[in-house]
């Protein structure tokens, strides 16, 4: 850590972690509502609540700031997740054929 704050690396590895944390949600979208549907919005939402406790207690800039960003990608997510139902409706993305009945309009 010493020599990444001697170097002001800092700010550089949040910006990359932070795009490799972006980067791996979005397929976590995609396979959670392919395999769970939009039921799942509530574990996001426990992820992220987690995260920002996480980031509030923990000290050090670093760590602190990449929970905050998993945090609020995690509620990111919940709002994705449903437009996921949306781009599946549309014929962007696979239905999952064992779900195939909550794509019904009703």
């Amino acid at each position: 850590m010493e020599f990444l704050e001697t170097y002001n690396l800092v700010g550089l590895l949040i910006g990359i972690s932070t795009f490799l944390i972006i980067g791996f949600f979005h397929p976590i979208v995609i396979k959670s509502e392919y395999y769970l549907g939009t039921r799942c919005w509530w574990i996001f939402l426990l992820l992220g609540i987690v995260g920002v406790i996480a980031a509030l207690i923990v000290r050090e800039v670093l760590w602190s700031s990449l929970l905050g960003v998993f945090a609020f990608s995690s509620f990111w997510t919940i709002l994705e997740v449903f437009e996921q139902k949306e781009r599946v409706q549309k014929g962007w993305f696979p239905m999952n054929p064992k779900r195939k009945h909550e794509y019904e309009n009703k």
